[in-house]
């Protein structure tokens, strides 16, 4: 399809449903070019830097491991510069575990018996917070750094996904809604999770289907003897019991706004992550959200739920310091809730919207594809923002070291 009918001769919502596929089809065609000839996304190897860095180590060590033969061996280009895939980091991990074990040094990071599941909802409910941007580079760090991470796309728009490599009204991937739907046609949680261009990293898409959710609830709801509707908050819990074992950390990225996903989300979670971009009115915004989702939280305690969270944060994103008004509102909340606040902002920068036209997160550019200090200065403030909240996740496991 390469041109539009005449508008005259279509409804409203003809014209759009057109234009929709129209926009699909072209980004699908996009994708195809861009990842020949699978439509399946790589992944670039990471610097001999950036390797010792997720994974823990000094340059030096890792330097001499190669040089002593020992873990896998590196891509050495002409000048001799070192280089590891995502794999590579993963088996350099398992090996240092098994010969350079230490005891203040955990190098597969994987819970142990005992230690819970960690589960963090991203949540904000006005769009433009970098909600999508702060899940997908979280989940994403903490598979780089060695841990077993499932990222759930619970936002009908599908960015997460997107940024992921799937176009789910052509990929026909599913989403969460077949494993939380409330009918004979549920299925097995496994059954909707895929594998993503990250090692350690699992993915369940979204699509349209999830916001079916938000009509089938307060039906199941109003049914006679319907436990299943009256304990809907209880559904993606129960999902994640399917695959307990299988992971550490699910990253939770929300739709913006306060419905039965987001509730449902919530209760399954055990820590929050809000984003907030300090301007005046996002600011006025989250005090609103805030006051709608306690109300909404209380009854919902009331009825069995329990919405028991080993810590909450709010991340600033979308900072720039440089912006007076922006530093006065960040100083504001830290003045308001300092003990509630990741002390790391988020720094704005052009190049994550820059990596996000190729859809692209930042882990995913090299730095030779664009100015090396805004490059620096934003991975920088990626992995602070991520390490304090891999730092979290290790404090509610009892553990002081991120491995």
């Amino acid at each position: 399809m390469n041109a539009y009918s005449p508008p005259s001769l279509m409804t409203f919502e003809d014209q759009i449903l057109e234009q929709g596929d129209l926009i699909s089809k072209k980004l699908h065609l996009l994708s195809l070019q861009r990842f020949p000839p699978n439509a399946k996304k790589g992944l670039r190897p990471f610097t001999l830097a950036e390797a010792a860095d997720f994974i823990g180590i000094s340059q030096s060590h890792l330097k001499k491991l190669h040089l002593e033969g020992k873990g896998p061996l590196p891509q050495t280009s002409a000048s001799g510069r070192r280089s590891y895939t995502a794999q590579q980091m993963l088996d350099l991990r398992r090996y240092l575990d098994q010969h350079g074990r230490s005891e203040t040094r955990q190098y597969v990071p994987h819970r142990k018996a005992g230690e819970k599941l960690q589960v963090i909802a991203v949540v904000n409910f006005k769009g433009g917070s970098g909600k999508t941007t702060t899940a997908a580079h979280l989940a994403q760090y903490m598979a780089l750094t060695g841990h077993r991470v499932l990222a759930i796309d619970l936002d009908p728009q599908a960015s997460l996904s997107s940024l992921h490599g799937f176009q789910p009204e052509l990929d026909l991937t599913g989403s969460l809604y077949e494993a939380i739907r409330y009918d004979a046609e549920r299925k097995p949680m496994e059954t909707v999770i895929h594998p993503t261009n990250f090692p350690g990293l699992d993915i369940v898409p979204a699509n349209l289907d999830l916001q079916e959710y938000e009509y089938d609830t307060p039906l199941a709801m109003s049914q006679p003897n319907a436990t299943a509707g009256k304990t809907f908050f209880t559904r993606i819990e129960s999902c994640l019991k399917q695959v307990d074992d299988r992971y550490d950390v699910v990253v939770i990225d929300c739709p913006p706004q306060l419905g039965y996903l987001t509730i449902t989300a919530l209760t399954a979670a055990t820590s929050v992550l809000i984003t907030i971009h300090p301007q005046m009115l996002d600011v006025m915004s989250m005090g609103q959200f805030l006051l709608m989702l306690g109300g909404i939280l209380k009854p919902i305690r009331a009825a069995g739920a329990e919405v028991n969270l080993e810590w909450y944060r709010y991340v600033v994103t979308r900072y720039e310091p440089t912006d007076a008004p922006q530093a006065q509102m960040v100083g504001f909340m830290q003045t308001l809730f300092h003990p509630f606040m990741l002390k790391q902002p988020m720094l704005k920068s052009t190049a994550i919207s820059d990596a996000g036209i190729t859809k692209q997160t930042m882990y995913e550019m090299d730095r030779g594809q664009m100015t090396r200090s805004t490059y620096d200065r934003v991975m920088d403030s990626l992995n602070a923002v991520n390490a304090e909240v891999a730092s979290l996740v290790h404090r509610s496991w009892g553990r002081g070291v991120v491995g």
